[in-house]
C-alpha cells in the first residue's frame, strides 16, 4: 500500500488545527495578580538627565514614561494598576486601579503624558508624600509602588524627617529608587516652561532652616543668637540631583515597604510581584492563537513542498533535452592479437 504524499498529510493536519482554532479553545487557570497604585514623583529633580535612550540623555521622568508601559504590559492579565503623581507633600490620584489587559492603551497613554508641569508646587517633601500615599492606599485597600529619587527640597532638618504615624506594614508595596548615583545638574525653566540653564548653589537652600539650628552653628560666620542662629548658609550639593538611596531605604523600612532600585521592566515586575499581596483570580486563556499558528506553519510547509515539486516537474523536460536522446552504449569487439607462428618440425625422409 502506497503512503500518501507528505504534502497531503501536512495539508490535512493543518486543516484539523485550523478547525480547532476556529472552535476557540480555552483553558481556565487560577493565577496570582496584583492590585497596585503607581505614585510617580514629578518634582524638579526628576528632570535631571542621568539615563540615556540610544545614546541620547534622558531625564528620570522621561525614563519612567518609557519604562512603565512595558512594566504594565508584563503584569499578569487580571492585575490592576492605578496612577497618581507626587509633588510638594501630597499624592494626587489620576485614576484608581483598573485591569491591565482590557485597559492597557488607557494606562499607557496616561503614563506617556506624565509631565513635571503637573506639579502644583515646587517643594519635594518625599517623606510626607510617601506617608500621604500610604494613607490613600490603606483607605482604598490597594498596594503601593512609590517611584522617586528621594531628594527632599528643602532639605530635611538635621534632627530628621517627619515620623510615620500609621501602622507599619498595613499597606504592602515597594519604594523604587529612580536615578543615578553620580550627582548631575538639575535643569531649571522659566515661567513659560522653557529650559533656562541649571540650578546653582545660590538658587537652592543647602540646609533646612526649620527647627533649632544644628550643633556647631555658633561657630559659623555671621552667627547671632537672636538674628541669625543658623549662621551663614553652608556650601553643599543640594542643587545637584542624585539618588538618595539611603533615605528611601530608611523610609521603606519605617513604613513596612520593600525597596528596589529601578531596573528593567521585567525586574520591576518581579520586585512588585514579590512585594505586593497576591490576588488569585481565575482567568480564561485563549488557546486558539496557538492552534492557528501551528496550522499556518504546517500549511506553509505543505505549500513550499508543493511548489518545490512543481518546479522540479517543470525542469525535468529541460534537463532531459540537455542530455539528448538516449542511445544504447556502443559495444566494441575485442581485439585479438595474432599469436606468434610456431613452425612444425619437418619430417626427415629416410
Amino acid at each position: 500500500m502506497r503512503r500518501p504524499p507528505l504534502r497531503l498529510v501536512l495539508f490535512a493536519v493543518a486543516a484539523v488545527l485550523a478547525a480547532v482554532a476556529a472552535a476557540g479553545p480555552t483553558e481556565r487557570r487560577v493565577v496570582d495578580t496584583v492590585d497596585v497604585m503607581l505614585a510617580v514623583d514629578v518634582t524638579g529633580s526628576m528632570n535631571a538627565r542621568d539615563y540615556d535612550d540610544a545614546g541620547v540623555p534622558e531625564s528620570r521622568l522621561a525614563h519612567l514614561r518609557r519604562l512603565l508601559p512595558a512594566f504594565v504590559a508584563g503584569l499578569t492579565c487580571g492585575s490592576r494598576v492605578g496612577l497618581s503623581i507626587f509633588t510638594e507633600r501630597r499624592s494626587f490620584v489620576l485614576f484608581e486601579p483598573i485591569e491591565v489587559c482590557a485597559t492597557y492603551p488607557v494606562i499607557a497613554a496616561a503614563i506617556a503624558n506624565l509631565d513635571w508641569r503637573m506639579a502644583w508646587e515646587g517643594d519635594s517633601r518625599v517623606a510626607d508624600g510617601l506617608h500621604h500615599a500610604l494613607g490613600l492606599a490603606a483607605a482604598r485597600d490597594y498596594d503601593l509602588v512609590f517611584l522617586s529619587d528621594g531628594q527632599e527640597a528643602p532639605p530635611l532638618p538635621w534632627s530628621g524627617g517627619p515620623p510615620f504615624e500609621g501602622a507599619k506594614g498595613t499597606v504592602r508595596g515597594l519604594v523604587v529608587g529612580v536615578g543615578g548615583t553620580v550627582p548631575v545638574p538639575i535643569p531649571k525653566f522659566d515661567d513659560r516652561g522653557r529650559e533656562a540653564g541649571f540650578y546653582t548653589m545660590e538658587d537652592i537652600p543647602q540646609e533646612s532652616r526649620v527647627g533649632p539650628p544644628p550643633p556647631g552653628a555658633e561657630n559659623r560666620p555671621g552667627w547671632h543668637p537672636r538674628n541669625n542662629p543658623f549662621g551663614e548658609m553652608p556650601a553643599g550639593t543640594e542643587h545637584l540631583a542624585v539618588l538618595r538611596e539611603d533615605h528611601l531605604v530608611r523610609l521603606a523600612d519605617e513604613t513596612g515597604l520593600a525597596y528596589a532600585r529601578l531596573g528593567t521592566p521585567a525586574e520591576l515586575v518581579e520586585a512588585v510581584s514579590a512585594a505586593a499581596r497576591p490576588h488569585p483570580v481565575e482567568t480564561v486563556v485563549d488557546r486558539a492563537p496557538l492552534a492557528g499558528a501551528a496550522a499556518l506553519v504546517l500549511a506553509g510547509l505543505a505549500v513550499a513542498r508543493l511548489a518545490f515539486a512543481g518546479v522540479a516537474a517543470a525542469l525535468r523536460p529541460t534537463a532531459a533535452a540537455l542530455r539528448g536522446p538516449w542511445r544504447p552504449p556502443a559495444t566494441r569487439s575485442p581485439t585479438v592479437r595474432p599469436s606468434a607462428a610456431v613452425s612444425a618440425p619437418s619430417e626427415v625422409s629416410s
